[in-house]
């Protein structure tokens, strides 16, 4: 897929998603073969520019590029000035916010509430578009409802609006996350526009992939919820659409490798205090479905430092290499990625070598 001067390849895009698509998880997915990463959405309030939030939001340093920012709002020229305050930041692609269904964005009629206002939406991606230099994207949903499906005519909008690549969400705002995506709108509107259109809804693994762009005829897909805890989903995708054959998911040496890359890329962006707090999700993620991964996600929650969360995890990784099957288990979305031994659930009682894991007593043994 090619928007403007770059070549995506994969075709395969982070979604941006709130709380999740920080520097550190998109440049995690990029290693792990994702083609693009899109950041979490930068409101385009000129008051909100210098805080912790938008700072951290808009920092891409040593990012791979092309780096995309998407930016969310409801002012025509609140949303030109966002992207230009994006692109001196960096951003190398801006993707416009017509998609998120939460409450707090819709109130104020930005995210997917734009939708029932036609003539507001194409007046927003004229003044975003003349106003950088760089290519503009947009990503909707269908429709506000399933009684006001109109995703065809905010895709043609777009076109002419001089939008280069549309993501459609396979579900109405009203639907939020409930239920299964439908493809049959996004096939639409492939359909009816010549610009690159991205699937996006309930991508979870390489046969839902392959699903998806059956079912829709789309340039490239896009990933959310799909990636929580299982980032290297991008290259079992990106593989499987190239040979048709299933990648294994990581053994235990490479799952500890990238849940410890990961947790000190947290903890070196934010600092302590907020590193340890936005660690605690994402290692219940990678964990969900292991056995015995409870007792890790609990003690990461229960550890307030830096060191505490480090002693944790090395903990948990130096059980689980000492014993662990290396054998993957099938490429299930909820089953673990890798056969635990028995003493690994009793993770309480053990910890690792002091030398390799600077684990305090107080932290591991309470």
């Amino acid at each position: 897929m090619r928007i403007g001067p770059f070549d995506i390849s994969p075709s395969l895009v982070v979604a941006p998603m709130a709380g999740v698509t920080d520097r550190p998880f998109r440049s995690l997915c990029r290693r792990l073969g994702a083609g693009l990463a899109v950041s979490e959405m930068v409101g385009s309030d000129p008051g909100l520019r210098d805080t912790p939030k938008t700072r951290w939001r808009t920092d891409h340093t040593a990012e791979t590029g092309p780096i995309a920012a998407q930016i969310a709002g409801a002012d025509p020229h609140w949303l030109a000035a966002a992207a230009r305050f994006n692109v001196e930041r960096g951003a190398q692609l801006i993707d416009i916010n017509m998609g998120c269904p939460a409450k707090k964005v819709c109130n104020v009629a930005a995210g997917s509430a734009l939708l029932r206002d036609e003539a507001l939406v194409a007046r927003i991606l004229a003044a975003v578009v003349g106003a950088v230099s760089v290519p503009v994207t947009l990503k909707i949903r269908t429709g506000w409802d399933r009684t006001q499906r109109n995703a065809v005519t905010i895709a043609r909008i777009a076109e002419c609006s001089g939008i280069q690549a549309l993501t459609v969400h396979g579900r109405t705002r009203a639907d939020a996350f409930a239920g299964a995506a439908e493809y049959d709108t996004i096939a639409a509107v492939k359909a009816a526009v010549r610009i690159p259109v991205i699937a996006n809804g309930d991508i979870t693994d390489a046969r839902s992939a392959r699903a998806v762009l059956d079912a829709t005829g789309a340039d490239a897909l896009m990933i959310g919820r799909g990636a929580f805890g299982r980032p290297w989903v991008f290259r079992e995708v990106a593989h499987f659409l190239a040979t048709g054959t299933t990648l294994p998911p990581p053994d235990v040496r490479e799952w500890s490798a990238i849940v410890s890359a990961h947790l000190a890329d947290i903890h070196s962006f934010y600092g302590e205090a907020t590193g340890v707090r936005i660690a605690r999700k994402h290692i219940g993620w990678y964990v969900h479905g292991i056995p015995g991964g409870e007792r890790l996600r609990q003690r990461i929650n229960e550890a307030e430092t830096i060191v505490g969360q480090r002693a944790a995890l090395d903990a948990w990784c130096f059980l689980i290499q000492s014993g662990a099957a290396s054998r993957p288990r099938t490429d299930d979305r909820v089953a673990a990625p890798f056969a635990l031994p028995a003493h690994a659930c009793s993770y309480n009682n053990h910890r690792a070598p002091a030398e390799r894991t600077r684990i305090r007593p107080e932290e591991i043994h309470r």
